[in-house]
């Protein structure tokens, strides 16, 4: 996520940027091979050397174990039999036959009754938990994709580091699990745009396997019959290209045809001008009071990216004060007449967050969608090949390249400290971790308030943390269907071949910003949207390896859903009701959506947090406002990655410069635990 909404904080400074304005990583790159999709039926397994039998490494593999494993039919068992856990193996997915005989033989009233039955994923190769270590020179609790690439950059920098991860599988929020037999979803995060091109780079991503899907168009809004236009448009695409969005738009509003441009080309200078402070730690004044003159000078010379941002934005700095602190709706109401545009627009203001169109401060987020790159190509956003959790393992298997040490199943019960410092941690069988240096990628709440005793926290700084705000009203719905949704609007021209608009963002009940506020209304009130705000998207659109042949994984990012329903709690009936209301607004566009659903996963706010560790359901580790980003990220107390214990750091999302599988926060907190060594 684009977190850079320091335009509050940098008028505040204006007495100490004039200041310095009168002032004038060796990466190491290493090889190794990163699994490729589960082998189908009847194949044999992938050895994380990408071939299988007759390929050399294959063959050097079985080799050097012969006197401890047997081949058979593409199984690799010991001598007893055993099926034996090789480095990456991964296991034949189950077909959708197979699948409903599961269901059959558990005795499930048909395959559309299936809530969650399966949990294999898209895992990398870890360490052997038999070589875990009792001290490292610094430890991660927590294996999600910023606390793999802080290991990475760690264990460069000449510091043995090892990762303990509670679940089963690397990469946090960013994985890819079987949680209907068959079908890999990318079961929280689902698109890849935002992480950035250094780490890529520096960590060999691409020769570790990474492989991407570009999307093009990117967005599609159908239109139900009582939104549509006089001139008979039925729904409004957008792509990366200027021309064919002119055509889409101009069906709608001449004049909005003629500004999308400028409006682009503005969000893009914003981008420009900001994206350097994304690679850029926070300035940290905590110590100013007191400090000598040198001291007091050198943090001024922290401020440097700020000023060269100022510079950038020049006459764009009102502007961009504007979209920082009004509501979306105001900022495209100055831009455009038309509806349909306008909340597509929109929705990119409210990913993941508690707002409506109208609510101050949502127009921050409009920056989201034109944040990021992929493959050289600024605003994309694509599928990774195999899901999320592809990310997470190439990620991972660089950082084990390089030396670290990655443990899963393995979670972390306490952060230890002596004299204000840390000293290690203590795992939940009671085996203790000496290290310096612990680094955090859990959120801040669970960071200090489950992890460390109220007593090892400085009492400001804990009481700093502890009001962050959590409130998330994102609803994931993951579902497995036998077939592509046929939407009315543009009607399928074929059973089985996707058309464009399968491939891109896919915006329901988003004609109007009303829609989008009265969902908003909703969950403000303490109860699920009764029309919820939907995104729909279909990576096996693009991506075959993830599902059956003519069957698809389609993933539904909701809102609006409150954590906690005045009604009372969520539970299984309560998931499934909101779960219906959301099928009937999809089959309101497609009909037979519904009859089409294999299996299904419903994750509410309290579920993502259970499952994934994410506070309060938060997909961005704390609520990306104003009072919280940047100078005030994780705590205005004192910004990380830094915290108030020394030798602790954060490295997840609650530190600047936030959300999103962007792997900044990781490489911040591992140079600044490099350079405090020193």
């Amino acid at each position: 996520m684009f977190l850079l909404s320091f335009s509050h904080q940098i008028l505040t400074l204006a007495e100490l940027i004039s200041t310095i304005a009168r002032e004038q990583h060796n990466p190491c790159l290493f090889r190794h091979g990163v699994e490729l999709p589960c082998a189908p039926p009847g194949r044999a397994p992938d050895l994380g050397v990408n071939r299988g039998p007759g390929h050399p490494r294959y063959n050097r593999w079985i080799s050097a174990h012969e006197n401890r494993v047997s081949v058979s039919e593409g199984s690799v068992h010991d001598r007893s039999g055993t099926p034996f856990p090789l480095p990456s193996m991964r296991l034949p997915v189950c077909g959708a036959r197979a699948a409903r005989r599961l269901w059959s033989t558990a005795g499930v009233s048909g395959p559309r009754a299936l809530h969650m039955t399966c949990r294999r994923g898209t895992e990398a190769t870890t360490t052997p938990a038999d070589q875990l270590r009792t001290e490292y020179d610094a430890v991660i609790v927590g294996a999600g994709h910023n606390g793999l690439v802080c290991a990475a950059y760690l264990q460069a920098q000449g510091l043995q580091t090892c990762v303990l991860e509670r679940r089963h599988l690397v990469g946090g929020a960013a994985v890819t699990e079987e949680v209907v037999p068959g079908y890999k979803f990318s079961r929280a995060s689902y698109l890849l745009s935002l992480l950035r091109p250094q780490i890529a780079a520096d960590l060999e991503l691409k020769r570790h396997g990474l492989k991407v899907h570009l999307r093009n168009p990117s967005s599609y809004t159908p239109l139900r019959p009582e939104f549509r236009p006089a001139s008979g448009a039925t729904s409004l695409t957008l792509s990366a290209d200027h021309r064919f969005n002119q055509q889409q738009i101009g069906r709608f509003s001449e004049r909005d045809a003629q500004r999308f441009g400028a409006y682009e080309a503005q969000l893009s200078r914003f981008v420009a001008a900001l994206d350097p402070l994304l690679d850029t730690p926070p300035p940290d004044f905590t110590s100013w009071e007191g400090s000598s003159l040198r001291r007091r000078l050198a943090k001024l010379r922290q401020l440097r990216p700020v000023l060269k941002a100022g510079r950038a934005l020049g006459s764009d700095l009102l502007s961009f004060y504007e979209l920082m602190t009004a509501p979306s709706g105001k900022i495209l109401n100055q831009w455009f007449e038309s509806e349909p545009l306008k909340a597509t627009l929109a929705t990119d203001s409210l990913i993941g967050a508690m707002m409506g169109p109208n609510t101050p401060g949502s127009g921050y987020n409009l920056l989201h969608h034109v944040a990021g790159e992929i493959e050289g190509m600024k605003g994309a956003w694509a599928y990774p090949e195999g899901g999320m959790g592809a990310v997470s393992a190439a990620i991972c298997n660089s950082a084990l390249e390089r030396g670290a040490h990655v443990f899963v199943n393995q979670p972390v019960s306490q952060i230890t400290t002596a004299r204000g410092a840390v000293t290690g941690v203590v795992l939940a069988d009671g085996r203790e971790v000496r290290s310096r240096r612990v680094l955090s990628n859990a959120t801040p709440q669970v960071t200090f308030q489950r992890l460390m005793e109220p007593e090892d926290v400085p009492a400001e700084y804990r009481a700093a943390v502890e009001n962050i705000d959590y409130t998330s009203p994102v609803c994931k719905i993951n579902v497995a269907v036998d077939r592509l949704p046929n939407f009315l609007a543009d009607p399928n021209v074929s059973d089985s071949e996707p058309m464009p608009h399968h491939r891109c963002t896919i915006h329901l009940n988003s004609e109007t910003t009303e829609c989008l506020e009265s969902a908003y209304r909703d969950a403000a009130a303490g109860r699920p949207s009764k029309r919820p705000m939907i995104e729909m998207v279909i990576p096996s659109s693009l991506d075959a390896t993830l599902a059956p042949p003519g069957h698809h994984v389609c993933l539904l990012f909701t809102q609006y859903c409150p954590y906690a329903p005045a009604a009372g709690p969520w539970d299984q009936g309560s998931r499934e009701a909101y779960a219906g209301t959301v099928f009937d607004i999809i089959e309101e566009y497609a009909p037979g959506f519904k009859a089409s659903v294999v299996g299904k996963e419903v994750l509410t706010p309290p579920d993502i947090e259970e499952t994934f560790g994410l506070t309060g359901g938060n997909i961005f580790h704390g609520v990306l406002s104003l009072d919280q980003l940047w100078l005030s990220r994780p705590s205005p107390r004192r910004p990380g990655p830094r915290t108030a214990v020394a030798g602790l750091y954060l490295c997840g999302s609650g530190s600047h410069p936030g959300g999103g599988v962007m792997g900044a926060p990781g490489r911040l907190a591992a140079l600044a635990a490099a350079a405090d060594r020193r």
